[in-house]
C-alpha cells in the first residue's frame, strides 16, 4: 500500500469521507486521492514522492506558485513577533492600504478569516443597509457554505449532484432568489417579481465554481444598471479573480464599479484569510460604528497579512498579468489542437490565468451549458494527466489555475501531457 493510500485509509476512520474539504475526495472522477507532502513553483510532492506539475494552485492563492521564498521570508519574520494577539496590529493597515489602493470601489475594508466568511457578512451588511431580507444570487455561482447561499450551488456540491445542501432551512432558501447567469430578462424580472424586497444581488463575475465561464458582452453592466435602479447592492465576489486576473480584479477588467466586494485567497498568500469592502457608508454601518455585527477573533492574523502582503507586492513589482495571459492561451490551444485533431468537441474558456476545458460541443455560458460537458470523459482525461505528472482540479466543474512559476519547462511539458491525454481518449 502506498503512502497516500495509508494515509487515506487512516483519515476515512476519523474524517468525513477521509478529506476536511468535498472535492478533494475524487468522488466525481474516481480513485482515491493523493496527500502531498510538499510544494515547490508549479510542482507538488506526493506522500509517494511523485512530483506533479500542479493546475490547482490551492485553488487559486498561490498565483506566484508554491512556497515563494519572499511570502515564506515574510511569514518567518512576522513569526517572530508572535502567532496571534487578540489586537489591532500593523499588518492591518498596511493590507488595508493596499487593497484600497489595487480595488478604487473600495473605500473601507474588513478582513475576516475565508471567503465564506466575506459573503456571508457582505450579505447580512446589505441586509442591514437596505433593510430588506431577499437576496438575488446566480446558478452555478458558489459564494461559500453559509446557509442563505447553499442554493443551486456550484462547485463541490455540484461535483457531488446535490446542489443544495441538507441541513439548509425552507425557509432561509425563500429569502434567495436564484436566477441564470447570463441572462439580462430573468434578472429584470426577479426584480419585478420581488419590488422593494431584494437586498442585493451577489456574483461572480466571472464564475469559477461550475469551471470558468465569462459572462456575455454587456451582461455586468446591465447587472449594475438593475441594482442602481431597484435600490439593491451589488456585491461582487471575487474571492477566486481579485488580484488574480488583473490588479483590479475584474471590476478593473470590465469596468464595473460593484458596492461591495469580497476578496479571500491571494490576500493571504497561501494561509487563511478573506476580507469584504466598498462603499464607506455602507461599511460604516458595521459594528462597532453601526448596527450590523461581525467579528472574527483571528481576523487580521498577523501571519496570514504578512504573507498575503508580500504577494501583493510581489503582483505591484512583477505586473504579471500579460504573461499569465499568454500561458493561459497556449495551454488552451495546445487541448483545443488535439481535441480537434481527435475528433473531440471540447470549449476551453479563458481569461488570464484562469480556464477550464468542458468537453462539449457548446459554448459554455451558464449552468446547464456547464453541465452538458461530459464528466465522465473528463475523469478519464484526469487520471491520465494524473498518471503522467499532471494534477488538474478533481471535477469536470472546477476553474484551473496557473502561476508564474509555470512559464518555460513546467507549462511545455504540461502541454504535451494534456495533449498526450485528449489523444488517448
Amino acid at each position: 500500500m502506498s503512502s497516500s493510500e495509508s494515509l487515506f485509509a487512516r483519515a476515512q476512520q476519523l474524517i468525513p469521507g477521509g478529506v476536511n474539504s468535498p472535492v478533494r475526495a475524487f468522488r466525481s472522477v474516481g480513485g482515491a486521492p493523493f496527500f502531498t507532502r510538499s510544494a515547490k513553483g508549479a510542482t507538488l510532492t506526493t506522500a509517494d514522492g511523485k512530483e506533479l506539475i500542479d493546475f490547482v494552485c490551492t485553488w487559486g492563492p498561490a498565483i506566484h506558485g508554491h512556497n515563494h521564498p519572499r511570502i515564506k521570508a515574510a511569514i518567518a519574520a512576522a513569526l517572530e513577533n508572535g502567532t496571534s494577539f487578540g489586537t489591532p496590529n500593523p499588518y492591518e493597515v498596511q493590507m488595508a492600504e493596499l487593497i484600497v489602493k489595487f480595488f478604487p470601489s473600495i473605500q473601507k475594508v474588513r478582513m475576516c478569516n475565508s471567503g465564506t466568511e466575506a459573503t456571508m457578512s457582505a450579505i447580512r451588511l446589505a441586509r442591514g443597509f437596505t433593510k430588506r431580507d431577499k437576496i438575488i444570487k446566480f446558478a452555478g455561482c458558489y459564494h461559500g457554505h453559509s446557509d442563505s447561499l447553499l442554493v443551486a450551488a456550484g462547485s463541490g456540491a455540484l461535483t457531488h449532484g446535490n446542489p443544495d445542501s441538507a441541513g439548509v432551512p425552507a425557509a432561509f432558501a425563500r429569502e434567495t432568489v436564484v436566477l441564470s447567469y447570463n441572462d439580462v430578462a430573468a434578472l429584470n424580472a426577479g426584480f419585478a417579481a420581488n419590488p422593494g424586497q431584494i437586498a442585493c444581488v451577489i456574483l461572480e463575475p466571472y464564475i469559477g465554481n461550475v469551471g470558468f465561464i465569462k459572462p456575455d458582452a454587456g451582461y455586468l453592466q446591465a447587472v449594475r444598471k438593475a441594482c442602481t435602479a431597484n435600490g439593491a447592492v451589488l456585491i461582487f465576489d471575487e474571492v477566486m479573480t481579485g488580484f488574480r486576473l488583473a490588479r483590479g480584479g475584474v471590476q478593473e477588467i470590465e469596468r464595473i464599479v460593484p458596492d461591495l466586494t469580497c476578496l479571500g485567497k491571494i490576500i493571504g498568500g497561501g494561509l487563511p484569510v478573506g476580507a469584504f469592502g466598498g462603499r464607506a457608508d455602507i461599511m460604516d454601518l458595521l459594528a462597532p460604528l453601526g448596527p450590523v455585527y461581525q467579528a472574527g477573533t483571528l481576523s487580521g492574523n498577523p501571519l496570514a497579512l504578512a504573507a498575503g502582503i508580500a504577494a501583493l507586492q510581489l503582483l505591484d513589482e512583477l505586473k504579471p498579468y500579460a504573461k499569465l495571459d499568454a500561458l493561459g492561451r497556449q495551454v488552451c490551444a495546445a487541448a483545443l489542437a488535439a481535441a480537434k485533431a481527435k475528433g473531440i468537441p471540447l470549449q476551453a474558456p479563458q481569461a488570464g490565468s484562469m480556464f477550464s476545458l468542458f468537453f462539449t460541443p457548446t459554448p459554455v455560458r451558464d449552468l446547464p451549458t456547464a453541465l452538458a460537458s461530459d464528466a465522465k470523459l473528463f475523469g478519464k482525461f484526469f487520471h491520465a494527466c494524473l498518471a503522467d505528472g499532471v494534477y488538474l482540479p478533481p471535477s469536470a466543474y472546477e476553474s484551473w489555475f496557473l502561476s508564474t512559476a509555470h512559464e518555460g519547462a513546467a507549462v511545455d511539458r504540461a502541454c504535451e501531457i494534456i495533449t498526450k491525454a485528449i489523444k488517448s481518449l
